[in-house]
């Protein structure tokens, strides 16, 4: 269960990491900024283009190597559970029949991408609260967070780039793209310095800055790896003033400012699935590149732009 092994190899400390298996999806948020289609559907099932958003996130995972999920849900939400269950009646209707074979794998896939098991944060009270409730299930191994609003599509699983940092340097790691400077007002500001590649030492974070407090446009943006050694720090985390949460990012800031924190600025586009201009920029771009509707969809984008002009 321990993470370290060091080696010694032709004069140098080689750190040989434990891999990752295990991942939290925190989803327990209310999803406010897109009532009212979340009123009786969670927003982590809002779809995009053909599978809700969720499921891109379980996909992700389970291409970066991750077996066991965790997602944190709150009351309403057990169709998230309903989703990633085998569905008998559905399955069955669908089994040996001429032209249908491909839904049927599409369905039954979903069921076995990972194990996945959940728990209900009773109280919203912010990120940091809801890492907190998966302690028990990481069961003091490393383990990935993907935050639930979150989608990344890349070639190249973000959650892996994540964890391939982690295993190389032994430090924590966090992933961060760089925004505007009214964008990062929403998120966090991170002062940071190059590291190796797309690798940079992050030294603190401030969560939703103001303006004098912006140290560089790089900002959290749905991905961390962890150990166990973030609980300890969220328990000793105040109640923040600013918005009556427990922010992640006050624990990671302090990892930070000891030395134990990279930042990965990850290739892959990412959507805010908790706002509205994010859900129609994540079905436009997916649709464009879908096998099944890309081309007459490029199409329709094509004669619907000139008609806007």
């Amino acid at each position: 269960m321990r993470l370290f092994l060091y080696l010694a190899c032709f004069g140098k400390v080689v750190i040989n990491m434990k891999k990752i298996t295990k991942a939290v999806i925190p989803a327990a948020g209310l999803g406010t900024r897109v009532l009212p289609a979340s009123k009786a559907v969670p927003k982590e099932m809002l779809n995009i283009v053909d599978k809700p958003a969720i499921q891109y996130l379980v996909e992700e995972a389970a291409a970066s190597g991750i077996t066991d999920i965790l997602i944190i849900t709150n009351r309403g939400k057990g169709i998230i559970e309903d989703h990633f269950d085998y569905a008998f009646e559905l399955e069955t209707g669908l089994k040996g029949k001429a032209g249908k074979e491909k839904y049927y794998e599409a369905v039954r896939s979903v069921a076995d991408l990972a194990n996945i098991y959940y728990i209900r944060q009773k109280e919203t009270k912010g990120l940091g609260h809801a890492i907190l409730a998966a302690e028990a299930f990481m069961a003091g191994e490393p383990f990935a967070v993907l935050y639930g609003d979150d989608i990344i599509i890349s070639e190249d699983p973000v959650t892996a780039q994540l964890c391939r940092a982690f295993e190389k340097f032994g430090k924590m790691a966090v992933g961060v793209n760089e925004c505007s400077r009214e964008a990062i007002k929403k998120y966090c500001s991170l002062d940071v310095t190059p590291l190796e590649g797309r690798v940079m030492n992050c030294h603190k974070i401030i969560e939703k800055p103001t303006e004098s407090e912006i140290m560089s446009l790089y900002a959290i943006l749905g991905r961390n790896v962890l150990t166990s050694e973030i609980f300890d720090l969220i328990r000793a985390t105040p109640v923040s003033e600013k918005g009556g949460e427990v922010y992640l990012t006050d624990a990671l800031s302090n990892l930070a400012e000891h030395d134990k924190l990279t930042a990965v600025d990850f290739t892959g586009n990412r959507y805010d699935m908790g706002d509205k201009l994010g859900i129609m920029q994540a079905n436009c771009e997916v649709a464009l590149n879908h096998p099944e509707i890309g081309t007459d969809f490029k199409d329709y984008i094509i004669k619907l732009a000139e008609s806007v002009k």
